[in-house]
């Protein structure tokens, strides 16, 4: 047993290795692709945005409709995954447990479903980045990887596609429409959304207020 146990002890120590490497250069370069991607059926448009090109009001409407506690949290909402637990326990659906850092470190660095191995990379990798990118990077590299829609990826993309114009230039109700599709950018309409989405994303869009007032977005900016 003791070559088992040497071996897995390669085995670790080569990951911790490459995840460390991995996330010191996705530190400063530009995440060129992702498994989602890569598993896309749909021809893929992306559109790689530095944080200083995309507006403000953008990263404060997924802040509203993601993570509202992204700049208080170390990567994970305690409070969220207690509620999570509970309703696991009563076979209920879990409802917005992952937070942004989460959602970020799943995106870049592992692959989309659930199960309790991804889920315990999930967390090795959220509390890499928190400690090596920090807030800022970790929302830039969010808003770039975040499927916006069917084979779109990234807000700038996402801005082209739905308002054709640049994330630099997004109102609050066209950033909170966007926000509002993330869960399910498949799925949800953006340009022309109606219903409970639309209500929805008239919400946000007024969330993003609160945001702002509450500088509930000020470890983006410091």
């Amino acid at each position: 047993m003791i070559w088992f146990a040497k071996l897995l002890a390669k085995i670790i120590f080569g990951f911790l290795v490459a995840s460390l490497s991995l996330v010191l250069v996705f530190k400063f370069v530009p995440v060129p692709f992702t498994a989602t991607m890569a598993m896309d059926p749909n021809p893929v448009t992306k559109d790689w945005t530095a944080l200083s090109d995309i507006d403000r009001t953008m990263v404060r409407a997924v802040i509203a409709a993601e993570d509202g506690k992204f700049c208080t949290h170390a990567g994970f909402d305690t409070e969220a995954i207690a509620k999570a637990a509970a309703s696991n326990a009563q076979g209920g659906r879990i409802r917005g447990g992952s937070t942004i850092s989460q959602q970020t470190a799943k995106n870049v660095f592992l692959w989309q479903g659930g199960g309790y191995v991804r889920k315990g990379f999930e967390a090795w990798f959220t509390f890499l980045i928190e400690k090596i990118w920090g807030k800022r990077r970790i929302m830039e590299v969010y808003l770039n990887v975040a499927e916006t829609g069917i084979g779109t990826y990234g807000v700038e993309a996402g801005a082209q596609r739905y308002f054709n114009k640049s994330a630099a230039r997004l109102t609050p109700l066209e950033a909170a429409r966007m926000a509002a599709a993330l869960p399910l950018p498949k799925k949800r309409a953006v340009s022309n959304p109606s219903g409970w989405l639309r209500r929805h994303g008239n919400t946000l869009a007024a969330r993003v207020g609160v945001v702002r007032r509450d500088g509930l977005d000020s470890c983006v900016y410091e």
